[in-house]
């Protein structure tokens, strides 16, 4: 751990690099301006007259400025690139075009790495090993190689081999300890930084740059992920090969393609535009709506089109994750959403707990629809419900709302998905193409009778529970009165005896009964 004096050194050095790319006046203009910038800037500031204005937009100054601290600090931008709620939307459009490229460590390093983490010479596991790096970036870098069949029947296959940093581990470390610093620091001096609490933000950044460093954590996302799709000829998920993976070594099956973002080399290649994207509309939609499990970082360099159509992913290292609450009210507030019912979509918020009850829901409403309107006056392809999406999440800024991590990674992967889309073919509105899909989850998930379905569920979980709650109560009463707490244990005892005697038949028929009544509720 570093003592106090250190971190703040340390601190003075990274506030030297970011007024060398005069960075610092994004730390200002932060929709809350984070402390000691103004100070770090007047202090570090070039004199007007030995240096010329820099070029470039303010986030393309702090991208620049984070290249140079260093792996942590671009995982960092890449990682505030999401958070448009703490850099505000231009800063973050501008980190998410944050590029990982990093200077090749050398291959004698690699397979020293591969010889460490699997425990044989690398010739014995492939035959071929390119020694020049296919990329390079913050965390790992990725090189090419044929596998050595180690069975009988094993036939050799072409990989791609991702090894991590020498000391990659350690640096992030350091780093993270100034992360924890600052953001405890803010807290401290900042009262309105409280309600994005940074230190939060901090350890979900941990543990995301935590995870990219154990490989075997991406090469299971990339596993879960192609076993989602199994059996579906769109979308191509790369096989692991778990022979040759460790914690720091991964191996898995090659992957080529063309570039989704290259519309010139897809048209050559007599791909049809409409095609690839109603393909990756429908995969958008079943990683998170089907699954709630979503690639989380699909910028184009990680997605490419194959020979035959299919769309490949590559780098499974940021995956997000949503679960049934979140996925319902994802589309309760979609259907509110098209619907124009700003009252109803105010209600949903409500409903899943994100609107504190000390704010007014009325004013919430009128909120939204401010957002909303503006939006649904364009004509339907160009409506960008990334936007859309972001925009009702920023809302929540004026009304005290907890951040929604998950929701805003999904936000950032439907903006590259959209942006991806327009190279493609600008006429389309890749979330028009997945309507059907979308309507057909919504009336087996969110209609009458899934509604019934899961009430019926909610209902009988609660019955389960109930004989564990009842028997808590009772060890509570009796310890109760072997302590000399009054207690009228006789009566107790008798009604918990009564209920002990009917058996819990009585709780099912309620339920049944409560299920009955919301199925006539429904359906009339």
């Amino acid at each position: 751990m570093f003592s106090t004096p250190l971190l703040f050194l340390r601190l003075l050095g990274v506030a030297r690099v970011l007024a060398r790319h005069d960075a610092l006046a994004v730390l200002e203009a932060a929709p809350v301006p984070i402390p000691f910038a103004r100070a770090l800037r007047r202090l570090f500031r070039p004199h007007p007259f030995k240096r010329a204005a820099l070029p470039g937009r303010p986030g393309e100054k702090l991208a620049r400025a984070l290249t140079d601290l260093g792996p942590s600090f671009i995982k960092l931008g890449q990682f505030l690139s999401t958070r448009a709620d703490l850099v505000g939307d231009a800063v973050a459009a501008d980190l998410a075009e944050l590029q990982d490229r990093l200077t090749p460590f050398p291959a004698e390093e690699a397979r020293a790495t591969i010889e460490a983490e699997l425990g044989d010479p690398v010739e014995s596991l492939f035959e071929s090993f390119d020694n020049s790096p296919v990329s390079a970036a913050s965390i790992a870098q990725v090189h090419f190689a044929v596998t050595r069949p180690l069975d009988e029947g094993e036939e050799a296959r072409e990989v791609a081999v991702k090894v991590l940093r020498p000391g990659i581990e350690a640096a992030v470390g350091k780093d993270l300890e100034l992360f924890y610093w600052l953001a405890e620091t803010a807290e401290r001096v900042e009262p309105k930084l409280r309600r994005l609490k940074p230190v939060e933000v901090v350890a979900l950044f941990e543990r995301t740059v935590r995870i990219e460093m154990d490989l075997r954590m991406e090469a299971s996302a990339c596993d879960e992920l192609g076993q989602n799709f199994a059996g579906d000829p769109t979308y191509r998920v790369p096989d692991v090969d778990w022979e040759r993976t460790g914690q720091r070594v991964m191996t898995q099956t090659r992957l080529s393609g063309i570039r989704m973002s290259d519309r010139k080399a897809l048209v050559e290649a007599g791909h049809d535009s409409g095609t690839i994207l109603a393909n990756a509309a429908a995969i958008f939609f079943n990683q998170v709506f089907r699954d709630g499990f979503f690639h989380g970082d699909q910028h184009p360099g990680n997605m490419f089109v194959c020979a035959d159509g299919a769309i490949g992913a590559v780098d499974f290292g940021i995956m997000g994750r949503l679960d049934r609450k979140t996925r319902f009210f994802l589309a309760d507030m979609l259907i509110a959403t098209l619907a124009r019912d700003y009252a109803k979509l105010a209600q949903v918020h409500v409903a899943a707990g994100y609107l504190p009850p000390d704010q007014p829901i009325d004013t919430f409403a009128q909120a939204l629809r401010a957002v909303g309107e503006p939006i649904f006056g364009r004509p339907l392809e160009r409506i960008s419900f990334a936007r859309l999406l972001g925009q009702l999440l920023r809302v929540t800024e004026s009304f005290d709302m907890p951040v929604q991590p998950q929701l805003v990674l999904l936000q950032k992967n439907m903006l590259m998905a959209e942006g991806v889309s327009r190279q493609i073919d600008p006429s389309l509105n890749i979330w028009l193409l997945a309507e059907p899909l979308i309507l057909r989850w919504m009336h087996e998930n969110r209609g009458p009778a899934a509604r019934a379905r899961q009430a019926g569920e909610e209902i009988s979980a609660a019955v389960e529970r109930l004989p564990g709650v009842l028997s808590a109560l009772e060890s509570v009463i009796e310890k109760a009165a072997s302590e000399g707490i009054p207690v009228h244990t006789e009566s107790l005892g008798a009604a918990l005896g009564r209920r002990r005697r009917q058996g819990w038949g009585w709780p099912m028929a309620l339920a049944c009964a409560a299920l009955a009544l919301a199925l006539v509720a429904l359906v009339t």
